[in-house]
């Protein structure tokens, strides 16, 4: 972990060692920190480190102090077995379901983890802090009528001018049913990172793993069509007409309105969109673990074959959205 990364506050009570960079790590000078004071550390390590998204990174922060209103401000050393227990009875109590008590066991075992990495201190297993299993959901996605009649509903052309913004979701629209990007990969591309020859971008997702991703012809155009019509310098693919990014909850406003819009009943969010791209592609008989390199899972079946570029490629181009 990089020394500049660390908030400036409680200096008096943490010292930044030196030495190489591998050992690194945020020492308390005196007493015992509690997971409230190290909270604000975990998140600059977090989003630095593990390379988690914004969105994912309030999710975290949020899930640990809901679990201290119900522990107490208590020290990393003092969440033993019995307190996991009964925390989980606690979140059960007050109506919260299997998927809401997976969400706060992930955010402790990932803080732990810190503690124990960057920190040096010696926490709970984290074997005994196991998420509950979740029942399996059925799998939503879009039909290829579903999804022309979503994509018509985005209001690009008013008469004979063009509405930027809406021009900006389309090509986003576009790139998501593509290429399967999560919507923060998706936001975090540059004009520089799209290589418009080969239909290849090279992006970081998920625990900081590097994968390729390839975009269709109908995507290109689209992306083309909004790049051609900004007058910002800004170097982010997707932007507002002000040139700055977007933010995750307004473009799932964007989404809210074109399915209202586009009269379509079915849940329509930028996930949806990823499991329309895997959907489309399985039934099109691409492999399963063509698919999943696709996607950046690590889950790849111990029977796939390695996947070459051209495969993925031909693979990502079967999708019927042209």
């Amino acid at each position: 972990m990089e020394g500049n990364i660390v908030p400036a506050a409680s200096t008096a009570r943490y010292a930044y060692s030196s030495g190489s960079r591998e050992s690194q790590s945020l020492i308390p000078r005196k007493g015992d920190p509690t997971v409230r004071e190290l909270l604000p550390y975990y998140l600059v390590y977090a989003e630095h480190e593990l390379r988690l998204a914004g969105i994912t990174l309030g999710l975290y922060r949020d899930a640990i102090k809901f679990a201290l209103s119900i522990l107490g401000d208590i020290t990393p050393k003092e969440l033993d077995r019995e307190k996991v227990l009964i925390l989980k009875a606690a979140i059960a109590s007050r109506g919260a379901g299997p998927s809401r008590i997976r969400g706060v066991m992930v955010s402790l075992r990932s803080f732990l983890k810190f503690c124990t990495l960057a920190l040096g201190i010696e926490v709970l297993d984290l074997k005994f802090i196991r998420p509950p299993r979740l029942p399996r959901r059925e799998v939503i996605f879009l039909t290829p009528e579903e999804i022309e009649q979503f994509v018509s509903a985005i209001p690009v052309y008013a008469g004979r001018q063009i509405d930027l913004k809406a021009l900006g979701f389309r090509s986003l629209v576009e790139v998501l049913l593509a290429t399967g990007m999560r919507i923060s990969e998706a936001l975090s591309l540059t004009r520089s990172s799209v290589n418009f020859e080969t239909g290849e971008a090279r992006i970081i997702g998920k625990r900081n793993k590097e994968r390729t991703v390839f975009f269709s012809p109908r995507a290109l155009g689209w992306i083309k069509e909004f790049v051609n019509h900004r007058n910002d310098d800004s170097e982010w693919l997707f932007v507002l007409p002000n040139g700055r990014r977007p933010k995750y909850w307004t473009v799932d406003k964007w989404f809210v309105k074109a399915r209202a819009r586009a009269g379509l009943l079915k849940k329509i969010t930028p996930h949806i969109l990823r499991h329309t791209m895997a959907t489309t592609l399985l039934f099109n008989g691409c492999p399963i673990g063509h698919i999943k390199e696709l996607l950046g899972h690590d889950d790849l079946p111990r029977f796939s074959h390695p996947c070459r570029t051209e495969d993925l490629n031909v693979s990502a181009n079967s999708l019927g959205v042209r």
